[in-house]
């Protein structure tokens, strides 16, 4: 039982899983950044970056898919809210350099609503789906790329203001 003054919003006194009540909120201008990569072989980034794999235009494919899955989030989340977004931005950015001893694109996705509660899930979530899309479409190519260090970077507006994790 989750005891009545829990930080776990998304649990009632009785410890039963609810969806929060936003209905008192005031709305304001929320938004919230999330990034992640995927690391892969050489030739798999040397594929992307070419324009010719053999599924097309893998990173506007993840760009649309991020975009898609921010649109849907509260559909694959049993308790957020659905929003109206005013914005979803995806960026990539491909590594191949001494720098970083594997290959990998970085995702930020960033995500703008005006609304009573905030869109930090609509963030990580379109991560997540554009880093996928990038597996499905390169998977032939190679099987062994890995995601990881998908979290939140940044969130603002609402009562609890601005959260920063630069």
């Amino acid at each position: 039982m989750t005891a009545p003054n829990s930080p776990l919003t998304h649990f009632d006194a009785q410890g039963q899983a609810h969806m929060v009540d936003v209905g008192a909120k005031p709305a304001t201008h929320r938004v919230a950044v999330a990034t992640g990569h995927i690391q892969m072989l050489p030739a798999t980034l040397a594929l992307i970056e070419s324009g010719h794999a053999k599924k097309g235009d893998v990173l506007g494919v993840a760009r649309i898919a991020g975009i898609m899955a921010a649109k849907r989030t509260s559909d694959l989340i049993p308790l957020c809210h659905p929003l109206a977004l005013s914005r979803v931005a995806i960026d990539f950015e491909a590594t191949q350099d001494d720098s970083t001893p594997t290959p990998a694109v970085f995702c930020t996705a960033t995500v703008e609503t005006t609304g009573p509660t905030g869109v930090e899930m609509e963030a990580l979530t379109a991560v997540q789906i554009a880093l996928l899309t990038i597996y499905d479409m390169c998977k032939a190519a190679d099987r062994g790329m890995v995601i990881s260090g998908v979290r939140l970077l940044e969130k603002h507006g609402g009562k609890s203001g601005s959260f920063l994790n630069r």
